[in-house]
């Protein structure tokens, strides 16, 4: 009997652990579809991700990708590529059976779904929910959880044990039972926790210093049949690292460093410096086109309410740990930032149009 891709269009709860049981046995794989997607995207991505059709006998699943910008891929993870992420998830954070997963990130996303995933695997407690809900993940019994940064900015801590942490730029403050993870969803879910690869993750900073991963829980390939991966197996992901202290510091996108009079600004940097100042709530860092320098480092700032931070106490603010040529020349301030369902800030997205921006710096 051939194998085909399933679509689960179901909400997180009982019944989506059991339809994706259900297909497993079947000896089928599944496609969570998106719940906050209208009717006709659904059918759109599922068409897109050619539900019904055949896939190879072994693939488990399939999950849209999540980056900040373009169009998703449809990455194929196969069941020994999920029992590996699982295995090597469980050993690093010393799942017992005492322990309880939380599931309340979005299940359409590895991040949300590599928790349903693990405690199966682990044969843990499980608890899914249909959506993030700040009172019913303080409220829950449940002593692991999944988590992105803006969701851990609006619950307790203190009642797990573990925050798995993922998705984008960590709190400057995160609580000390937060772990930091780097993945993709081409990697399965993150691979490396608090800077330390995971059990049998491979991480290779290539010459130019992009960062390479090669590992059991790696995709079989995109749903289109093309793979990211090169004839040895590595995967590169487009971030730029180094090892330090023995540890993977990511710098970010290498499509995502801004070049501003010969200087090399990561955005995440000038993001923390900014989002540590009184007057910003949120913040998002990109270069903009200048004919002076070729870029000038721009920010779009939430400010805290009733507030109004000015383009020079922000600049002051940043020079106070920076150099200069990383303090905004340019800001926007805005109601909120663009960002994906799993808090990623989305750089390619132009600020509010409606609110003026102040004067830039040249």
């Amino acid at each position: 009997m051939t194998a085909i891709l399933v679509a689960i269009d179901l909400p997180g709860g009982p019944g989506f652990v059991e339809e994706l049981q259900r297909i497993w046995r079947d000896g089928n794989a599944a496609f969570p579809v998106d719940q906050r997607l209208p009717a006709a995207a659904k059918a759109e991505v599922c068409r897109a991700m050619r539900v019904g059709a055949a896939v190879e006998q072994g693939d488990a699943l399939v999950v849209a990708t999540s980056g900040s910008t373009g169009t998703p891929k449809g990455v194929v993870l196969t069941h020994d590529a999920v029992a590996a992420s699982a295995a090597a998830t469980t050993a690093r954070i010393g799942v017992g059976m005492d322990d309880h997963w939380l599931a309340c990130l979005p299940l359409s996303h590895v991040g949300g779904l590599s928790v349903v995933t693990r405690a199966l695997h682990s044969n843990t407690a499980l608890t899914v929910l249909p959506a993030f809900d700040t009172a019913a993940v303080n409220a829950s019994p449940a002593t692991l959880v999944s988590l992105v940064g803006t969701a851990l900015a609006r619950i307790d801590p203190t009642g797990y044990r573990a925050i798995v942490l993922g998705g984008s730029r960590p709190p400057a403050n995160r609580p000390p039972n937060a772990i930091t993870t780097y993945g993709l969803t081409e990697t399965g879910s993150g691979v490396v926790y608090d800077g330390l690869p995971l059990a049998d993750v491979e991480v290779d900073i290539t010459d130019d210093g992009e960062i390479r991963l090669r590992g059991p829980m790696l995709l079989r390939s995109y749903r289109d049949g093309t793979s990211p991966l090169d004839e040895s197996g590595w995967l590169p992901t487009g971030d730029l690292g180094s090892w330090q202290n023995g540890r993977l510091q990511v710098a970010g996108r290498r499509s995502d460093l801004i070049i501003s009079g010969g200087e090399n600004v990561w955005p995440e940097a000038v993001e923390a410096a900014l989002s540590t100042h009184p007057d910003v709530a949120d913040v998002l860092v990109r270069g903009m086109a200048d004919a002076q320098w070729g870029e000038i480092v721009a920010a779009v700032v939430v400010p805290v309410s009733g507030t109004a931070p000015t383009l020079d106490k922000l600049r002051d603010h940043v020079k106070a740990t920076h150099p200069a040529y990383m303090a905004p020349k340019h800001i926007d301030l805005v109601e909120v930032l663009p960002r994906t369902s799993l808090g990623k800030l989305q750089r390619g997205q132009p600020p509010d149009p409606a609110t003026p921006a102040p004067p830039s710096i040249t």
